[in-house]
């Protein structure tokens, strides 16, 4: 199923010659899935039929928020077409913790910024340092609880709860999520939850183990897959193999990846890049690509500068990771 934005090149008189069909209808990533839910290993829409969502991931919002305005995120839902939006709201790295308040106000603007475009969102709890998500379970309480509450009529929302634990075993990052689910369950029955994984969510890879401890010890919680990130030009075959492996048995989201090497910055792989994609779009693994910004970083997609006033559609102003990335959002759906 093709959105109407992207029937639209065909021009309005030949529009006006079409009949209505209830294809073109659903204009909206959102309007053609509804509410997602995970069924077996893969994330399933509302009907059922298994899906890849694809989109961007945005800067920390304490750095960045100037990136996410009414016409950034146009440019994200229209012409780059993006499927879903990952809100990335930190915890520590003068984020949240500094003034939950704000944070938690412009996360909550930022869920109806999205949903107002058709897209989905990720509520990214974007801990990083220290990695040990037990560290901040009090204040993610608290937070989820409150988000959760507030939209859990909304059929567009995916909650990741544990962005890059590090330092700590997967019986601790289990621990955390078990007892953080049902706090979220309690509002929100619906929403699929998105749990971190060991070693900066790399399934343990880059603390030298594997997917195994996850499958042989999952989550004890329905409607919950499992992150894993990559950055390309640091992380080869052998991440490219668990991923693989990972996702004939778990539910799989790639909530975080970059074409560079794992600071974000640096050079590009994207032959290494295609390879992942490749891959993803065979299992239809959603992915989300860091990050929708105008940061020095390489990873950044837009030259800096850019942020607030644009343009942000089109290639004017795209590094040659934003250039890559919009090309590969932009290819039609699978729905």
């Amino acid at each position: 199923m093709h959105r109407l934005k992207r029937l639209a090149v065909i021009g309005a008189l030949a529009a006006a010659l079409l009949p209505a069909t209830s294809a073109e209808a659903a204009v909206t990533p959102v309007q053609a899935n509804g509410q997602l839910k995970v069924c077996g290993i893969r994330l399933c829409n509302a009907q059922g039929k298994q899906i890849q969502l694809r989109g961007m991931s945005s800067h920390g919002i304490q750095w960045y928020p100037q990136c996410l305005n009414t016409a950034s995120l146009d440019a994200l839902a229209n012409d780059w077409q993006a499927d879903v939006l990952r809100i990335s709201m930190y915890i520590q790295e003068d984020g949240y913790e500094t003034n939950p308040r704000l944070f938690t106000d412009r996360v909550h603007n930022l869920i109806e910024q999205a949903t107002a475009r058709g897209m989905y969102a990720i509520i990214d709890w974007h801990m990083l340092d220290p990695g040990d998500p037990m560290y901040n379970l009090s204040r993610a309480k608290t937070f989820f609880s409150e988000i959760a509450q507030r939209h859990n009529g909304k059929n567009n929302l995916l909650y990741e709860i544990a962005n890059e634990p590090s330092g700590v075993s997967w019986s601790t990052i289990k621990s955390y999520a078990e007892q953080l689910i049902p706090v979220i369950r309690q509002r929100d029955p619906e929403t699929p939850i998105l749990v971190g994984t060991r070693a900066w969510s790399s399934l343990g890879v880059s603390d030298g183990a594997t997917e195994t401890e996850v499958i042989n010890n999952p989550v004890n919680a329905s409607n919950i897959m499992y992150t894993f990130h990559f950055y390309a030009a640091s992380h080869g075959t052998s991440y490219l193999n668990a991923l693989s492996r990972a996702a004939d048995r778990i539910p799989v989201f790639v909530t975080e990846f970059g074409t560079q090497t794992y600071t974000g910055d640096g050079s590009n792989n994207f032959t290494r890049s295609q390879q992942y994609l490749d891959l993803m779009a065979q299992k239809k693994i959603s992915w989300v690509n860091w990050n929708y910004s105008d940061d020095m970083r390489s990873g950044a997609v837009f030259t800096q500068g850019t942020c607030p006033n644009g343009p942000f559609a089109g290639t004017s102003r795209l590094k040659p990771a934003g250039v890559w990335i919009r090309d590969r959002i932009r290819t039609p759906d699978d729905f």
